[in-house]
C-alpha cells in the first residue's frame, strides 16, 4: 500500500516536475542559442575588425607606395635635371677647351710668325754688320784681312776681266790699286791688271805692271805667271832678245815652275 501510494506520490510528483523540467529545457535551449548568437557576433565584429586592419594596412602600404613612387620619380626628375645639367656644363667645357685650343693655336702661330720675323731682322743686321766688319779672305794661298767695299770692288774687277771686257776691267782694277794701294789684294790685282792691259795690246804698259808685282814680292805664287807673261809682251813687241833675257830669268829664277816649263817651250821656238 505505502509503495504504492509512493509510486503514484512519485508519479504525480513527476508529472508536476515535468513542465517544470521542459521549461528549464527551453530555457537552456534559448541560452545556448543566446551564447551562440553572442559568438557570431563576436566573430563578425573580429572579421571586421581583422578586415578594416587588412584594409588599413593596405591603404597604408598603398600610400606608401605610392609615396616611394612619388619619391623615385622625384629623385629620378631629379637626377635626370642634374644629368642634363652636367651635360650642358660639358659641352660649354668642351666648348671654352675648344676656344682656348683655337687660341693656344693662334698664339703659337702668332709667336712663330713673330721669331721668324725677329730672326729676319737679325739675319738683315748682322747682314749689315758683316758689310761693315773687316772679312778674312784668302787669295793666291795668302790669307789676310779686307773691309767689305775693298773686296766687292775687287771681286767685281776680276770678274769683269773673266768676262772678256778688257778695257773695263783694266779700268776697275787700276781704280782699285789707287784706292787701295795698301791693300792684301795688290799683288794679285797687279797680276790681272797686267793680263788686261796685255789683252787690250797695251804690252809696254803690261810690262811695266807685271815687273812692278815681281819687284815688290818676288816669291809670290803668280810671279812665274808674270815673268813669262813679261815674255810674251816683249815677243808681242818683236823684242826677242828681250824676251830671250827674261825667259832665262824665269828659268833661272823658278825652275820648278810650269810656267818654267812653258818657257823652255817658248825660248826654242824664238828665234834671232
Amino acid at each position: 500500500m505505502t509503495g504504492c501510494y509512493a509510486r503514484g506520490r512519485a508519479g504525480r510528483f513527476g508529472r508536476a516536475l515535468l513542465p517544470l523540467a521542459v521549461a528549464a529545457g527551453l530555457c537552456g535551449a534559448a541560452g545556448g542559442a543566446r551564447a551562440g548568437l553572442f559568438d557570431d557576433d563576436e566573430a563578425r565584429k573580429a572579421i571586421l575588425d581583422l578586415r578594416a586592419r587588412i584594409q588599413a594596412s593596405d591603404d597604408a602600404s598603398k600610400a606608401r607606395s605610392a609615396e616611394l613612387a612619388a619619391s623615385q620619380a622625384q629623385a629620378l626628375e631629379q637626377l635626370r635635371r642634374s644629368l642634363v645639367e652636367l651635360n650642358t656644363l660639358i659641352e660649354a667645357q668642351r666648348a671654352e677647351l675648344a676656344r682656348l685650343r683655337g687660341v693656344q693655336e693662334q698664339m703659337q702661330r702668332d709667336v712663330a710668325e713673330l721669331q721668324k720675323q725677329q730672326r729676319e731682322r737679325v739675319g738683315v743686321v748682322e747682314e749689315r754688320l758683316r758689310k761693315l766688319e773687316p772679312q778674312q779672305v784668302s787669295v793666291d794661298g795668302k790669307e789676310f784681312m779686307v773691309e767689305p767695299d775693298e773686296r766687292r770692288m775687287y771681286d767685281e774687277a776680276v770678274n769683269v776681266l773673266r768676262g772678256g771686257d778688257f778695257d773695263k776691267s783694266a779700268v776697275a782694277l787700276a781704280a782699285f790699286i789707287r784706292r787701295y794701294p795698301a791693300s792684301g789684294y795688290l799683288d794679285s790685282a797687279r797680276f790681272w791688271l797686267g793680263n788686261a792691259l796685255y789683252g787690250k795690246r797695251d804690252y809696254k804698259e803690261a810690262i811695266a805692271v807685271f815687273r812692278a808685282m815681281i819687284s815688290s814680292s818676288p816669291d809670290h805664287p803668280r810671279a812665274a805667271e808674270a815673268l813669262l807673261a813679261v815674255a810674251n809682251c816683249q815677243v808681242e813687241m818683236k823684242d826677242v832678245r828681250g824676251a830671250r833675257r827674261t825667259l832665262d830669268d824665269l828659268l833661272k829664277s823658278y825652275p820648278k815652275s810650269e810656267a818654267a816649263a812653258a818657257g823652255r817651250e817658248r825660248l826654242g821656238s824664238l828665234k834671232g
